[in-house]
């Protein structure tokens, strides 16, 4: 597919704009407006050579000698001309030189520290990460001999420090993976102070430790991680890119030739995105910014009621960030707003969280984020039930902390919701 311009003129288009045309040429597709959904699992060779070159090509064995050989189509786990177009559309959002999408976003986290860590290797990471992270970095790559050594969010780069002193001791640091601002308490990192201590560690390869983000809490609208110095931006597009909670999918953004490398792994592993849902999620992108300004405004007012309820202890969100704080400082460092996940806690235990959450008549009781409609969930029992109950306290993630992901709907009709479940207890 060829790609539409970036710029009239010394105009540079914006990517709201872009996200409408990017990579796509009506004329390759009888002129339809839209691009169609290439529903197909492989791909016809004109010639035997052909099919030879590109092998060739997406092995790795051979360097292309013309421009767009390394996109030659043959079969789409390795490829489709929705996947490279909606790729393209998110690189575009992150600012990035590649991206690669996958089946998931918890795919899209294992690809990446599959293809970054091997036997021997030590992954750092913050916390309170989501529920499944924790569960690969801790119970599936511990079985490959790949170490992880956790800090507490909170504990900024101080903590960050510690682990890496902790982490040396077991192995070579491959990566650092940040949750920032993190799932569920919005507790932010600074990610060019990160960046230096990554600067100074090398991998057993030799090279700098790699430095991973998981963007998925803000979103590309709110926070551009490569633009802070991480090598690697992740996302589950199932929550606020793909917006509708009705496909499944992740992405990794960074520079071409790290990404080739995770590429690499994604193929073989099998971990690609089907068509369909990049064809869903493409379309998404379209009204990504309108749908998270919108949700992040109506966010704004539900909290605005919440932080003086006599039943919530306190409410996790950026804008409730003290400006004297180091916290508040990263924030308007690293973000230009911020999205309408948050959560909150209330007087009592995880009965009266039950209580609550039983009686929302509105808000939907589900996992996930992002969607159109507004969500809510018990991160101690359900996201984040995995991680053992001592590490919960300590990183904050109480009996009595409730997460909810502000929809489309009216907030006055939420905040009438919250208002009689608050009731109950």
């Amino acid at each position: 597919m060829s790609k539409s311009p970036t710029q009239i003129g010394n105009h540079t288009l914006s990517p709201e704009t872009l996200m409408m045309h990017h990579g796509y040429d009506p004329a390759l597709s009888e002129g339809a407006v839209k691009c169609p959904n290439f529903q197909t699992s492989t791909f016809v060779f004109e010639s035997a050579q052909q099919g030879k070159d590109f092998f060739n090509y997406a092995s790795g064995r051979v360097t292309p000698t013309h421009k767009g050989a390394e996109q030659s189509l043959i079969y789409s786990r390795f490829n489709n001309p929705v996947l490279e177009i909606l790729e393209g559309r998110i690189a575009i959002w992150d600012g990035a030189e590649d991206c690669l999408v996958t089946g998931s976003g918890m795919s899209a986290i294992a690809t990446t520290l599959l293809a970054l860590s091997g036997p021997g290797d030590v992954v750092v990471y913050s916390e309170p990460v989501y529920g499944g992270t924790d569960t690969l970095i801790n119970s599936i790559l511990s079985q490959m001999n790949i170490k992880g050594v956790g800090f507490s969010g909170q504990d900024g780069i101080e903590g960050l420090q510690r682990a890496v002193i902790q982490a040396k001791q077991l192995g070579t640091v491959s990566l650092v993976l940040l949750e920032t601002p993190d799932n569920p308490l919005n507790t932010m990192i600074d990610i060019s102070e990160c960046r230096k201590i990554c600067d100074a560690l090398k991998n057993k390869n030799g090279e700098r430790t790699k430095l991973v983000v998981d963007n998925t809490m803000s979103g590309p609208i709110f926070q551009k991680p490569l633009q802070h110095g991480a090598d690697i931006c992740l996302y589950s597009l199932t929550k606020y890119i793909g917006g509708h909670s009705d496909v499944v999918g992740g992405s990794c953004s960074g520079d071409k030739t790290l990404l080739s490398k995770i590429r690499g792994f994604r193929n073989i592993l099998g971990t690609t995105m089907d068509p369909n849902t990049a064809w869903l999620i493409m379309r998404s992108l379209e009204t990504l910014k309108v749908r998270m300004e919108a949700s992040s405004t109506s966010a704004l007012e539900v909290i605005s009621y919440l932080k003086d309820h006599p039943k919530v202890i306190r409410v996790n969100h950026p804008s409730m960030l003290n400006k004297e704080t180091e916290q508040y400082n990263i924030y308007k460092k690293q973000c230009s707003g911020a999205a309408s996940t948050f959560s909150f806690e209330i007087i009592g235990d995880e009965a009266s969280a039950f209580k609550m959450l039983d009686s929302m008549q509105i808000a939907m009781l589900a996992v996930s984020l992002g969607g159109t409609e507004t969500l809510i969930q018990h991160p101690a029992s359900m996201t984040h039930s995995s991680v053992p109950e001592h590490r919960r306290a300590e990183i904050g993630i109480s009996d009595s902390l409730i997460r909810i992901s502000i929809g489309l709907e009216d907030p006055k009709d939420i905040i009438v919701d919250l208002e009689q479940a608050l009731a109950q207890i």
